[in-house]
């Protein structure tokens, strides 16, 4: 069922705010096609001639605030408008226009194959309305995307790039029919929709069997050797090779991670792709292979990430790799991932921006290991850590798989996760989940560049989160969530105006004033 009532008003509010400045994008946005699902879940359908869009900012003026609300209740990014008032009303949220902190890069997802098998799945036209919705003006605006080299658990097999024994030169190199059919062919048509540009990112799961000590590219191996030796040189050269063949493809990369995961490589009998390293391997290898191939070929630019691990690791892993000037200065970040971050205190990434200024933190890879569809809850464990990481020096959010089969695959261990998106092929449709605004909340309006702004509460509600930033467009972007069963009442303070409002239960806003 549509929900008439509120593309209504939200409507009627924008073309108010219109008609007020005499400037606004002519753009119509359309309202999600809102299905029950019982138990108060709830997604947005799309299919090849219908998908919600999201209502354009418009050009604000002076007191006018622009308001989007997502909410347990089924609001999803529905627009409004509020004005600024001389006094608060409720607990209030300074920004501090002079204490600022980082700068962001970005928002986005995975280009898996089983992502790729699955948008590929849908009539041309649903493909494109699902690229759309995450990458286009209209959409959440992505401005990330993750790419696993060779083959991951989100693939229907195992594979590598080079499975030829012995082959040091690389010379069997050559990229898999999955990179061909489901990877570049939906990476190329995601940054045509783009105004903003795509940041890729490569990451690794493992080497090709025959370059790791258990001859296996899963289980508890490492690659053969030491740092320095043919293996590992090789192994850096196998980027290189990676880089240059997308680079065939029209598709230059912002960024790489020397290794997705390297703790779980360690792990006994390990039942999908990894590789182990310790923090002093990988300090190793980034300093005596992969640094000098990435400079020696050309890719000295590309922003190279260490860790790319569960965040518990820090200042850890950061201590030993990046304390050794000669692999830090290949090292543009540090990769973190979200699945223990119950048992991960935020003091750990204050420590490390501490230690290690200049090095950005991102965070590379998230998802909700139970398989439902349709839970406000997983798009407010979302936005919970969404907010954590921002407000403890964190520089953006990657999602894992961009989109998968209702009952999270195809994954050829059953690795089953999540999505954002869930595709119904039978249906020739797609739902958009919860998790899929709440990551909008942020993609979309905090494009790359965007500057941490401090908050001051008196107070603070322990339901309630919230981060300011400066726009590149000069206007403020705030995001609070909401956790509580109870509403809440709230207050923005910019200099000596205020902005009031009652905060549903179970909600997230995105707040943006000139």
């Amino acid at each position: 069922m549509w929900s008439a009532t509120r593309f209504t008003v939200s409507h009627f509010v924008l073309l108010l705010a219109c008609l007020h400045q005499q400037a606004c994008s002519t753009s119509s946005s359309l309202p999600c096609n809102l299905r029950g699902l019982g138990n108060g879940n709830s997604v947005c359908v799309c299919n090849a001639t219908y998908c919600d869009t999201v209502t354009p900012l418009p050009q604000l003026t002076e007191g006018q605030v622009a308001v989007y609300s997502s909410s347990e209740d089924g609001e999803r990014l529905a627009f409004s408008a509020a004005p600024f008032l001389k006094t608060s009303t409720g607990l209030v949220y300074e920004v501090l226009r002079n204490k600022t902190r980082q700068s962001i890069i970005g928002f986005g997802g995975a280009f898996t194959d089983s992502a790729g098998i699955n948008i590929a799945s849908l009539p041309q036209a649903a493909q494109d309305k699902l690229l759309q919705s995450y990458f286009a003006p209209e959409g959440i605006e992505y401005n990330i995307g993750r790419v696993p080299m060779a083959s991951c658990d989100f693939s229907t097999h195992q594979y590598s790039y080079d499975d030829v024994d012995g082959d040091f030169q690389l010379q069997h190199f050559a990229l898999a029919p999955e990179d061909l059919k489901y990877k570049i062919p939906f990476i190329q048509r995601a940054m045509a929709m783009s105004k903003r540009g795509i940041k890729m990112f490569g990451s690794p799961w493992s080497a090709p069997a025959w370059m790791k000590t258990n001859k296996n590219m899963t289980g508890n191996g490492t690659l053969i050797g030491q740092p320095g030796g043919p293996y590992y040189r090789t192994w850096a050269n196998y980027f290189v090779r990676f880089l240059q063949e997308y680079q065939k493809h029209n598709i230059t990369f912002w960024g790489l991670t020397a290794q997705n995961e390297p703790t779980d490589g360690y792990i006994y009998k390990h039942y999908f792709q990894a590789m182990g390293f310790t923090p002093e391997q990988q300090r190793d290898f980034i300093k005596l292979d992969l640094g000098p191939a990435l400079h020696n070929n050309s890719f000295g630019d590309v922003k190279l990430m260490m860790l790319d691990d569960n965040r518990l690791l820090l200042p850890y892993w950061a201590e030993k790799v990046l304390s050794d000037p000669e692999a830090a200065k290949y090292v543009s970040g540090i990769g973190i991932h979200w699945y223990v971050d119950q048992f991960s205190p935020l003091l750990a990434l204050d420590l490390t921006h501490q230690e290690f200024p200049d090095k950005f933190i991102l965070a590379t890879e998230a998802t909700v290991k139970v398989v439902k569809i349709g839970v406000w809850d997983h798009a407010q464990s979302y936005a919970s850590d969404i907010l954590d990481d921002l407000n403890h020096w964190v520089t953006g959010w990657t999602d894992w798989n961009i989109a998968l089969s209702t009952i999270g695959g195809p994954n050829w261990v059953h690795n089953l996760d999540n999505s954002p998106i869930f595709v119904n092929a039978t249906a020739k449709e797609f739902y958009k989940q919860p998790m899929f605004y709440a990551m909008g909340h942020f993609s979309k309006f905090l494009p790359p560049g965007s500057v941490y702004l401090e908050m001051a509460v008196p107070s603070p509600s322990p339901y309630v989160k919230a981060a300011a930033f400066l726009r590149p467009d000069s206007n403020v972007a705030a995001v609070f969530l909401n956790m509580d069963s109870s509403s809440v009442l709230l207050s923005i303070k910019d200099g000596s105006r205020y902005v009031n409002f009652d905060m549903q239960p179970y909600s997230l806003r995105t707040f943006i004033w000139k």
